[in-house]
């Protein structure tokens, strides 16, 4: 490690600080904090919320920053100390200073990316097998682990609304809501095909098999944004749960599927255990979905949220999982590759992915 390396470190706080605009949130904290604390504040409970969740956004950023600035400093003075005194023990550990810190700056970063609120919400995800057959089934059933163990990673709740047991292997589709910092913003990087090769675990020959499924990553919107739905446009339709989810959850009509007559869109739920609560998720991922088409309408563009509309299949792919005759990983956008392929499905180890995906596209790599 060079005296250049940590000055580079502090050239990517600074930005960082821009981007977040840590100077001007440091007076809106104490604008924020005051406006807290006088008289009758919570008489209105739903704008003292809104204020609330606007300091404590505030106050992480400030806090962030500043405590990436602590990081900086001990480690210029471990580094300092090292090379004066040349003790290796003490630069071992400014080395260890520096990756940590590095990291940190990456997470960091990666909110100042996100420029959009809706990017520091909740977010709804589906996958659905593509080309394939049994084995898209399958895909989209691996798919599905690997961000479930990525969300723990994550430290992000995750509420399944769907996923039903195909015939034969894997899930016809699974669609969970999932809940933490930045969880959107960083789920979008998902969006798009994504191709499975390997041997084929149904066929007798043990032939490859090149498999697909897609991931679609939409934002929950806030209670703010307003999606009017006509219920006469909605046709509800009620039916036996299926798969697991408890010794009552196959015995009453408790599934449910709404279809959007106007705009054929269709959401199914049924992993609640009430008809009630299948009905207020489904109606939940529905509005997100309209309000996406609304926006894609307004704009008058290429819809911003999902992105462009590719059959799942061969040449749409944003990654590929290639488990024979090799073993590799690759996102096709960003080169990122890895060949530790249980890392990633298993243990869903994706941050390398994410974060390059987000830096490349900040860099304008999705209008190349």
């Amino acid at each position: 490690m060079e005296k250049t390396d940590i000055e580079a470190l502090g050239e990517r706080l600074d930005q960082v600080e821009g981007y977040l605009h840590v100077g001007e949130k440091r007076g809106l904290v104490s604008e924020l904090e005051a406006q807290s604390a006088s008289a009758g504040f919570w008489d209105d409970t739903a704008a003292a919320t809104a204020v609330m969740a606007r300091l404590n956004a505030a106050k992480d950023d400030v806090r962030a920053v500043d405590e990436a600035r602590s990081k900086l400093e001990d480690l210029e003075t471990a580094f300092e100390l090292g090379e004066e005194t040349q003790d290796q023990d003490m630069l071992s550990e400014a080395e260890g200073m520096r990756s940590e810190l590095e990291g940190y700056l990456g997470e960091l970063e990666l909110s100042s990316w996100f420029v959009d609120d809706l990017d520091h919400g909740d977010a709804i995800v589906t996958i659905t097998p593509g080309q394939g057959g049994l084995e898209a089934q399958d895909w989209t059933d691996m798919l599905f682990h690997m961000y479930l163990a990525y969300c723990v990673r994550r430290d992000w709740k995750v509420v399944v609304n769907d996923a039903p047991a195909a015939e034969g292997i894997g899930i016809d589709r699974a669609t969970f809501t999932v809940s933490g910092k930045n969880a959107y913003g960083m789920l979008r990087a998902e969006q798009g095909v994504h191709r499975l090769v390997r041997i084929s675990p149904t066929d007798a020959k043990k032939r490859r098999q090149t498999t697909f499924a897609g991931v679609e990553v939409l934002p929950v919107l806030p209670d703010d944004i307003e999606v009017k739905i006509d219920p006469g446009d909605l046709r509800i339709d009620v039916y036996h749960a299926s798969g697991p989810g408890g010794q009552g959850v196959n015995t009453t009509d408790s599934a449910v599927r709404i279809t959007h007559i106007p705009t054929g869109i269709v959401v199914t739920c049924q992993n609640e255990r009430s008809q009630l609560q299948n009905k207020a998720a489904a109606m939940q991922i529905l509005k997100s979905r309209l309000y996406e088409l609304e926006k894609a309408r307004r704009d008058a563009e290429i819809d911003e949220l999902r992105g462009p509309k590719h059959e799942i299949s061969f040449g749409n792919q944003i990654r590929s999982y290639v488990l024979y005759p090799y073993q590799l990983v690759k996102d096709l956008r960003t080169g990122v590759e890895t060949s530790n392929v249980d890392s990633v499905l298993s243990d869903g180890n994706l941050d390398k992915f994410i974060i390059a995906y987000h830096r490349w596209a900040v860099g304008g790599g999705e209008g190349k």
